[in-house]
């Protein structure tokens, strides 16, 4: 009884994460697109470098020292980062860059969003290694 209730509780507070990180996505969509234009996928391309880097030095935390509990690693991971990055909207916007027929900025988003978030990632757990030093 005890376990499924600690599932229950682990449950609502990664719903609650990414309750937050999708409507912090969605601000940060409607940002871009007016800070920015529509002409790229800017707000997808910047909540995906965000995320990647928290990821990578969240669980770098998270696996390294007993700093952060699961269930806070959970809720800002699985949770928050969770909602915040979309590889869904990465995709289409992606293949309606190619649809209407703007092939160079599509392949530069496939290209700018795979390598640059892979690099923040890394970025990311060498930052927390670099923290837990000292």
């Amino acid at each position: 009884m005890l376990e499924e209730a600690r599932r229950v509780g682990r449950l609502a507070l990664i719903c609650l994460g990414g309750a937050l990180g999708t409507g912090i996505r969605y601000v940060t969509a409607l940002l871009a697109a007016e800070w920015l234009g529509t002409a790229f996928p800017y707000g997808t391309l910047l909540v995906n470098l965000v995320g990647s880097f928290i990821i990578g030095f969240v669980q770098q935390v998270g696996t390294e020292t007993l700093i952060l509990s699961d269930d806070v690693r959970l809720f800002l991971t699985t949770g928050m980062m969770g909602g915040l990055t979309t590889y869904s909207a990465f995709s289409y916007e992606t293949v309606r860059l190619m649809e209407f027929g703007s092939w160079p900025l599509a392949w530069l988003n496939i290209v700018i969003t795979t390598a640059l978030c892979l690099g923040v990632c890394f970025l990311g757990i060498e930052a927390a290694k670099l923290m837990l030093r000292g």
